[in-house]
């Protein structure tokens, strides 16, 4: 079943929304060469602690997880796509850092994740990101009442696959609002006028995941969590969590 939220419970997940906005910017300011990904989790739990908030991550078990989430970020470096569990890893020069973190403020959640270089960038990688932000500003462009949960999909992966990019194959977006992840899956890849119609009150966590080296296929981490491209190449991977509202898409994980 999928919730329909009211204007008023909208604005409560916008608040959970600023927490995770803080938590991200705070870990992007923090992020140098030799900080360690704890160190990183540490601080969006501090934010989190202060605004008296709660972690979406933390303790989180799917089905196919071996062991509870362990940590309140997702931290994934380089060939790491989604999933990177917090280490005592510290970050070199060049690295491609994509950071996912989900926080709940009175019940509501929100989810974002951005993806950025340490240090001195490889043109590539800033292209990669690059791009990958502009998939996801596409299918938020579509998150419109009567529009089709395909033409999300089909905005994204238009942007990726023209510029040869692979996208994570079987991941992609999902519903959010009193729990973390709920209906409907949101495809990265689909076709144009199918699928599940937009209503106003859905929010949905759109989040591209593009692969440099054109691959969609991947491989699981030995920690049960991580997901790697399969052929070594860097990702990049990008969210917000959007409302579908009567003037248009609602973006709430903003600043």
């Amino acid at each position: 079943m999928i919730e329909l939220k009211t204007v008023a419970e909208l604005d409560i997940m916008r608040e959970a929304g600023r927490v995770v906005a803080r938590a991200l910017a705070a870990v992007r300011e923090r992020a140098a060469i030799g900080t360690s990904l704890l160190e990183l989790d540490e601080i969006a739990a501090g934010v989190i602690r202060d605004a008296g908030a709660g972690s979406s991550f933390l303790g989180y078990q799917p089905r196919f997880a071996p062991s509870p989430f362990p940590g309140v970020l997702c931290t994934s470096v380089n060939d790491a796509v989604v999933h990177g569990v917090p280490t005592e890893y510290r970050l070199r020069d060049g690295d491609l850092l994509s950071i996912d973190f989900g926080a709940h403020l009175d019940g509501w959640h929100g989810d974002a994740a951005i993806s950025f270089v340490v240090g001195e960038a490889d043109p590539a990688d800033l292209t990669l990101i690059e791009t990958t932000e502009a998939g996801l500003a596409a299918g938020i462009e579509q998150v419109r009442p009567g529009a089709k949960l395909g033409d999300i999909g089909h905005a994204i992966a238009a942007v990726g696959r023209a510029a040869g990019y692979g996208l994570l194959a079987d991941h992609g977006g999902h519903g959010i609002g009193r729990a973390m992840h709920e209906a409907p899956h949101v495809p990265n890849e689909a076709r144009a006028g199918t699928g599940l119609r937009l209503r106003p009150g859905m929010v949905l966590a759109i989040e591209p995941m593009f692969v440099i080296g054109g691959t969609d296929a991947y491989r699981q981490g030995e920690d049960g969590w991580t997901l790697y491209t399969a052929d070594g190449s860097r990702a990049a991977h990008v969210e917000h969590t959007v409302a579908v509202t009567e003037d248009g898409p609602r973006v709430l994980t903003v600043p």
